[in-house]
């Protein structure tokens, strides 16, 4: 701020490193996700996307914080899992919309909220979304380790934070969602 020699903060700062500051401090056994979801159209710049989130918050916390604060992706949008798990879907919704999972990896389709709203007219992201989410099953869902790397990686970074931070830990949470095997995202998985 001109006159106090100090920086005027950023947007990102603002929305993301300060409440994500807040949050640690007060809360010394938590821990902060940030989680944007990936258009297909948006690939090319996602390194620049994580770079951007990843400097809000390595700018606003301290280094023993940063450890504990991280940015992952669904790619390309949460209803891409949506296709791994039918058997959810279809008992949600209460109708036949997907005949089976999808074939190959399901981070890979152009943009499945369309496909779901082609398949079922009258989808509704948010409501139908509200009775899919908990009836999806991670295990179904990653049981293939050459699929889901970014959500294997978001998985295996808060497999890692239960397992160095908690007093209590379920070894079976490290083979789980087979994270020492599938694949996890260069970009996110690093952290």
């Amino acid at each position: 701020m001109i006159g106090c020699g100090e920086d005027i903060l950023s947007e990102d700062e603002r929305e993301i490193g300060l409440p994500a500051r807040r949050f640690l401090r007060d809360q010394p056994c938590h821990f902060v996700v940030l989680i944007d979801d990936v258009e297909y159209k948006r690939r090319p710049v996602l390194a620049q996307v994580f770079q951007r989130y990843r400097e809000a918050l390595d700018t606003m916390l301290r280094p023993e914080e940063r450890i504990r604060a991280a940015v992952h992706f669904f790619a390309n949008m949460l209803e891409a899992y949506y296709f791994a798990h039918s058997g959810a879907v279809n008992k949600a919704i209460g109708a036949l919309v997907l005949e089976s999972d999808a074939e190959g990896d399901v981070e890979q389709m152009l943009h499945p909220k369309n496909d779901l709203k082609r398949r079922h007219v009258g989808f509704d992201e948010k409501a139908d979304g509200s009775k899919i989410v908990p009836l999806l099953d991670l295990d179904h869902i990653l049981n293939n380790p050459n699929t889901c790397a970014y959500l294997r990686a978001l998985f295996a970074w808060c497999v890692r934070q239960v397992k160095d931070n908690c007093p209590v830990y379920d070894d079976d949470l490290h083979t789980r969602y087979r994270i020492p095997v599938g694949a996890q995202a260069d970009l996110t998985g690093g952290q």
